[in-house]
């Protein structure tokens, strides 16, 4: 089926059919600020499962529940602690996801069979009024893994959702198109059921942001415990082209070269991006990895950006990558 068939552009009835789509119990995929979501009614047991059918995606991974507001994120999720209260003031809409000992009305089938679920808020235009309008509807929220095949790289543009899913969406389905993202790499997931904060999943929302906007001087280490709810993006290979990904090694004739745009490129080898600095590296990561394969290359060679902040997320991704799919 051809992308045209699946695209829409993002005006008022589209994103009205889509709610309606949503409510149907078939797939929407729309954009965020930071990578596109499919989406489905996160009440809907069998719409939900075909998101796991499209993916590919192992059925005890999570799905995040996106709603349109905070206020109705107590219909989800119980034991609010007070720094979750700041975190959600602070830092929705936006790219931060937060983990909660879930409500009944989160079933087994979004939770991966845990018994916490995880909520977000996007800072996204077109998806702000997709939740808004499916919450007017009747609707309470919808689950949304990244738009892509399992383990691949996440996409940051309509049309690298439906390269990568028209083959198994449906003619009912919908992708929205609200142009690139503009973070580019997911959201900073949270886990707040415990009395401080832990990050599972390092993003845009940075330790120094979620100290400053609780008061609170330390995090729950991050390290992985066996009480750590499994959350999206934790697996050791994740996020990765075809093409193999190396770290930080001088490209040669016939790589592809992602790097900062100090740096030059050598003779023979294609450059993939040159970002001016780290919010660009991020925007553009995914875009970059999808035109290696594009271009039939076997091999990219990254310089990871150095720092505390998003770098930090950019590095996780990275790492995953470079492990293969």
């Amino acid at each position: 089926m051809s992308q045209s068939q699946f695209v829409s552009k993002c005006t008022v009835d589209a994103l009205q059919t889509a709610a309606r789509t949503l409510l149907e119990g078939n797939l929407v995929a729309f954009p965020t600020e930071t990578v596109y979501g499919l989406g489905a009614d996160a009440l809907n047991k069998q719409a939900v499962a075909r998101i796991y059918e499209v993916k590919g995606r192992p059925a005890d991974h999570p799905l995040i529940v996106h709603i349109h507001s905070m206020q109705v994120m107590g219909q989800w999720v119980d034991d609010v602690p007070e720094y979750a209260i700041a975190l959600a003031r602070d830092f929705w809409p936006g790219p931060m996801t937060l983990i909660f000992k879930r409500s009944s009305l989160a079933q087994d089938f979004i939770t991966g069979s845990q018994d916490t679920v995880g909520v977000r808020v996007p800072n996204h235009v077109v998806a702000l009024a997709l939740l808004e309008a499916f919450h007017n509807l009747g609707g309470r929220g919808v689950a949304a893994p990244s738009a892509n095949r399992f383990g691949h790289v996440s996409p940051t543009t309509a049309i690298a959702v439906s390269d990568e899913l028209s083959d198994f969406l449906k003619p009912e389905d919908q992708v929205m198109d609200g142009g690139p993202s503009a973070v580019g790499v997911e959201s900073t997931i949270i886990d707040c059921t415990g009395e401080l904060p832990r990050i599972l999943r390092p993003g845009a929302i940075t330790e120094e942001m979620i100290k400053e906007s609780t008061g609170l001087k330390e995090l729950a280490p991050s390290s992985q415990f066996e009480s750590t709810p499994r959350v999206s993006g934790s697996l050791e290979k994740h996020y990765a082209p075809a093409a193999k990904v190396l770290l930080d090694q001088t490209p040669v004739a016939g790589q592809g070269f992602i790097a900062p745009s100090r740096r030059v490129t050598p003779t023979g080898v294609t450059r993939l991006a040159a970002p001016k600095n780290s919010n660009e590296f991020a925007r553009d990561l995914y875009a970059a990895l999808r035109k290696a394969d594009e271009l039939g290359l076997n091999e990219v060679v990254i310089e990871q950006p150095q720092g505390d902040g998003i770098e930090i997320a950019i590095r996780d991704r990275l790492m995953r990558a470079s492990k293969g799919r």
